[in-house]
């Protein structure tokens, strides 16, 4: 064997110690146990800024690198000086409010704490009730208000004293609190997917709340395996056709604790998307039925005991749908986000009686992405104008003009401006970076970074970025676009496997999506090509690309996969018989009936959380489906019904305490494929539930048993 000097030794370390720290990091093999490991890889991502009153500073929670408790966080507003100013033997950081230009109270455990910026000093102010959040404070500034148990409760600064305003708050039926469904039978609070909790009215002597009662919903059981003896726990959860949750807007008298509701139609089939007051104290309503099929705008002026409808959308083609509205500073205007036109836009219209007709402020070519907020003299929105795959910030001054971007980092933005509007707080993630807070003014400049969330293990690696491309759709004149990552350093001539996933609508997106960016990333450097697919239903192509969506689940958005397929195939570095799929939730659903509508156009399957039979989807589910009674062949479209077409290798992962899709409905389809003589897998998880990616020891586990899948189904090719 031949012998190394001294001499050789000496130059091969010379040589890795001037190598870059990410080079070196490229040789240590990325495995699952690095992705689940506490503390995450990715650190804490930064909470929502809160702005000061004067716009001078913005305050967050947010724990350095390794360090598990969230503190409170204030930086100046160009981002320049930066500081935490919570005490670091306190409760982390739930919930904050600025109190005046000086002063921020925050919630941290089972009391409120009072931070001063110029003394520098933080202390417990008082004790709250167990469980409080939503802290929101009354414009006078002496008391605030939190929701507890459904609740509505009042902390006065002055006498420490608590008190209950409202006697609203049932307890759940659910018996386990876990699950999407494990809410209260009645509260002050969201709907099940979405809806406002409460607001102060200017003058301070009145809440509007928004009320949910969900006794009229069907009773489920989800047994509880892990009790001491079964528990048959049952929670409130609906099915299409069903009476939905009853929600209602009531105005609540501070002083006297009395409620009056408004009347707002059939609110066991209506939503409330938000309210909100004017400065003069009139109430902006905001409601949408279930089918999203029309929206409603209405107004309750100061004093008045019935409200105005001021603007009515119907359309019978609506589906899932992005809504928000505001009120103009005038305080007679109305901005809301809409979808009239081809893409969604911001409107204005009149909130006197005189039956304007909306008018359109911002740019036609492109969708706004988000509700407005206004700001100083501008307002403010998310929107896809420089391309589908990014979010950025615009700002259009309300004088007029045209639309600015205020964001310029290629990937996913959202903004929060300042009081003022000068300066613009901004998330940012893209394809190999986690969410970070960014400052940048609103006239334009540079943006500076604020927080660094990433472990050093995160950052000593590279990490893949993706390619964006788009190809025709082989069923229809449609221009389709993905996204692309592949295994660095491609050797020519090597066929390569290919997975399509986590596959849904609106994912090929420039943004960090959590476990799911990390296991693509970990797939990708063991070796295969990820692609994910802005299949119809996605936004950023159109009203009629996104509303083909509508009663057409699993049906033309596997051929837009179809087509995908085709694309892929056709490039000389893919192996086309080495070809996977997998999602979860609707993604689970689009892998499930892919490998049984189409078999072989996938060799491999992985379905989460896939929702099988639509008589179960849940109640909002008829944005997209509509309902048994009027739409009965739409229901027929059962995925136990093509069981026999499965011949491609599936694997099955769900959770048993998936109240969004019932663990019930995979159990029946594999009943029939077990009948029916085909084989597939199945992992489960007896506690997780449909966010089973995003639960704790779950997480590791099923995505080990995806990835083992994957390897042992594709990873070589087929001999």
């Amino acid at each position: 064997m031949q012998q190394i000097s001294f001499w050789q030794t000496w130059l091969l370390i010379t040589i890795v110690m001037a190598m870059p720290a990410t080079l070196l990091a490229q040789e240590t093999e990325l495995t699952l146990d690095d992705l689940f490991a506490t503390p995450k890889l990715t650190g804490t991502s930064p909470s929502q800024p809160a702005w000061a009153p004067d716009s001078e500073h913005f305050a967050f929670s947010w724990s350095e690198p390794g360090n598990p408790r969230r503190g409170l966080w204030v930086s100046t507003n160009d981002g320049k000086e930066l500081r935490l100013i919570s005490n670091t033997s306190s409760p982390a950081v739930r919930d904050m409010v600025w109190t005046d230009a000086n002063t921020i109270l925050s919630l941290r455990g089972d009391n409120l704490w009072q931070t001063s910026l110029s003394q520098g000093v933080d202390l417990q102010l008082m004790p709250v009730e167990a469980g409080a959040s939503n802290l929101l404070l009354s414009p006078s500034g002496n008391q605030a208000a939190y929701i507890r148990n459904g609740d509505l409760w009042l902390a006065d600064f002055s006498s420490k004293q608590n008190r209950q305003l409202t006697k609203i708050g049932i307890v759940p039926l659910s018996s386990l609190a876990k699950g999407r469904y494990s809410r209260p039978e009645r509260e002050i609070g969201p709907g099940i997917w979405s809806g406002p909790t409460y607001k102060w009215s200017p003058d301070g002597k009145t809440i509007a709340i928004h009320v949910v009662d969900r006794r009229e919903m069907r009773k489920v059981p989800f047994p509880d395996y892990l009790a001491s003896e079964t528990n048959p726990n049952e929670v409130r959860r609906s099915y299409p056709g069903d009476p939905n949750e009853i929600r209602r807007v009531g105005l609540l008298a501070v002083e006297s604790g009395n409620i009056t509701y408004l009347d707002l139609p059939e609110p066991h089939a209506n939503q409330v998307i938000d309210f909100n007051w004017s400065p003069e104290g009139a109430l902006l309503v905001d409601i949408a039925t279930d089918t999203a099929v029309e929206r409603k705008l209405y107004v309750l002026a100061p004093g008045a005991s019935q409200l105005r409808e001021i603007w009515r959308g119907v359309r019978e083609s609506r589906m899932y749908t992005s809504f928000g509205s505001t009120w103009h500073p005038d305080g007679q205007q109305v901005v809301f986000l809409s979808d009239m036109g081809d893409r969604y836009g911001l409107y204005t219209i009149d909130a006197s009686p005189s039956r304007d007709i909306p008018q359109l402020l911002t740019d036609p070519s492109y969708d706004v992405l988000s509700s407005p907020s206004i700001a100083g003299d501008a307002l403010f929105y998310t929107g896809n104008g420089v391309n589908p795959y990014e979010q950025h910030v615009y700002r259009l001054k309300i004088s007029g003009g045209d639309p600015e971007q205020v964001t310029h980092l290629s990937g996913q933005n959202v903004g929060y401006p300042s009081p003022n509007g000068k300066h613009l707080v901004f998330m940012h993630s893209n394809d190999t970076s986690p969410p970070e807070l960014y400052v940048v003014s609103s006239e334009g400049g540079e943006a500076r970074q604020i927080t660094q969330s990433p472990l050093p293990a995160f950052t000593e690696r590279t990490w893949t970025a993706a390619e964006y491309v788009s190809f025709p759709s082989l069923v229809d004149d449609y221009t389709l676009h993905a996204r692309i990552l592949k295994p660095t350093n491609m050797q020519p001539g090597k066929k390569y496997p290919v997975i399509f996933g986590p596959v849904y609508s609106n994912t090929a997106r420039n943004r960090w999506a959590g476990n799911y960016s990390l296991v693509q990333q970990l797939l990708v450097k063991k070796g295969y090509i990820i692609v994910q697919v802005d299949s119809r239903g996605s936004n950023g192509y159109g009203r009629a690309f996104r509303e083909e969506f509508l009663l057409g689940f699993a049906d033309q958005d596997i051929e837009d996969y179809a087509s995908a397929v085709a694309y892929m195939e056709s490039l000389d570095f893919v192996d086309p018989d080495r070809i996977g799929i997998w999602g979860s939730s609707y993604g689970g659903t689009l892998s499930v009936y892919s490998l049984l509508m189409k078999p072989g156009l996938f060799q491999v399957g992985v379905a989460a959380a896939a929702a099988v039979d639509p008589m179960f989807f849940g109640t909002d589910d008829v944005a997209i489906v509509r309902t048994p009674q009027t739409h009965p062949e739409i229901f027929e479209r059962k995925a136990l019904k093509y069981a026999g077409n499965l011949e491609d290798k599936l694997l099955f992962i769900h959770g048993m305490q998936d109240h969004v899709v019932p663990f019930k409905t995979i159990a029946v389809l594999a009943e029939e494929l077990i009948k029916q003589g085909k084989n597939f897998d199945f992992a489960f998880a007896p506690g997780a539930t449909h966010g089973w990616s995003r639960e704790q020891y779950y997480d590791r586990y099923l995505f080990g048993k995806m990835i083992e899948y994957f390897d042992r189904h594709l990873a070589e090719p087929s001999k």
